[in-house]
């Protein structure tokens, strides 16, 4: 029998009323939810009630989407879902490795509220964004890329799709360039680049909020979105650096696919990890938890 494998979504798949249903249906849901509001007051309500643009703005979206994450994925802790591993996608691992055991909850949820302020505070002090590269190799991508000063490729997805950062006024002659070497660029719904140099200054005051942290020893195996292997003791260096630097995710799935994962299962509003998976390998299972809770619950 295989392994199972958490993977918790980033930016990009919030929506308005995103976990309502989830804070409806399970009590363990709902302390989840009652923790993150305490910290952070109005959390959950923003979560249901929030509009898109507000979601949008990177200081609400990543402490809402751990709160969702963490809620559902202990839902399915709670049902004795256990992964064998964990992975998440930029935000996404901050979740994951409080998952792992590398932080308790509080801990987790009051890193990312500061992750978050940290990277807007950086995407304010330039009009940049990104987007998706599909129909193109990664290879064909950079090559794009190296024609611009200031737009990076920064989230290797799976075959076919790379996700660049950058300014906005280069956006326009790069979606065009992208367009004749028979591609497409699709905008993202974020407020930044990430990723990319441009995230620089977030990236060391990330690291010295997590040096300040209580950070213990995995009890699940964690990988890195920087390296695509599984943490050793350098969680505070690998977590930080990870918001200035490219999310490996394609080598990330490949590496759990071969050290014995099958089956992925997506924590998140969404299902953007799971199509990735799907197209990075026709021999694993990718659900999202929605789906892998009503198989579950069926049985």
């Amino acid at each position: 029998m295989g392994k199972i494998a958490f993977v918790f979504s980033g930016q990009g798949d919030q929506y308005p009323g995103m976990g309502k249903e989830l804070w409806e249906k399970y009590s363990v849901a709902k302390k989840i939810y009652a923790l993150c509001d305490r910290i952070r007051p109005g959390t959950s309500a923003q979560c249901f009630y929030g509009t898109e643009e507000e979601l949008k703005e990177t200081k609400n979206t990543q402490p809402c989407l751990f709160a969702i994450e963490l809620a559902e994925a202990s839902v399915l802790l709670e049902k004795g879902i256990v992964p064998d591993a964990v992975a998440g996608f930029s935000l996404g691992e901050v979740v994951a490795a409080t998952v792992s055991g590398a932080f308790d909850n509080e801990t987790g949820f009051r890193l990312v509220c500061k992750r978050g302020k940290l990277m807007q505070h950086e995407a304010e002090k330039f009009d940049t964004s990104m987007a998706a590269v599909v129909k193109l190799t990664a290879e064909q991508t950079q090559k794009i890329c190296s024609k611009y000063s200031d737009i990076y490729p920064v989230n290797f997805n799976c075959p076919g799709q790379t996700t660049i950062s950058g300014l906005s006024s280069q956006m326009n002659d790069f979606f065009a360039d992208v367009k004749e070497a028979g591609g497409r660029a699709v905008p993202l719904k974020v407020k930044g680049a990430f990723h990319s140099p441009f995230m620089d200054e977030a990236a060391k005051a990330f690291a010295q909020e997590l040096s300040c942290a209580d950070v213990k020893k995995q009890t699940i195996t964690l990988y890195s979105n920087m390296t695509a292997e599984p943490y050793k003791d350098d969680v505070p260096g690998l977590l930080s650096k990870q918001i200035c630097n490219p999310v490996q995710w394609e080598k990330l799935i490949r590496n759990m696919e071969t050290n014995g994962v099958d089956t992925f299962i997506e924590i998140g509003p969404g299902k953007t990890l799971t199509n990735m998976i799907k197209k990075i390998s026709a021999d694993v299972k990718a659900v999202s938890a929605a789906e892998y809770l009503a198989e579950v619950e069926v049985c």
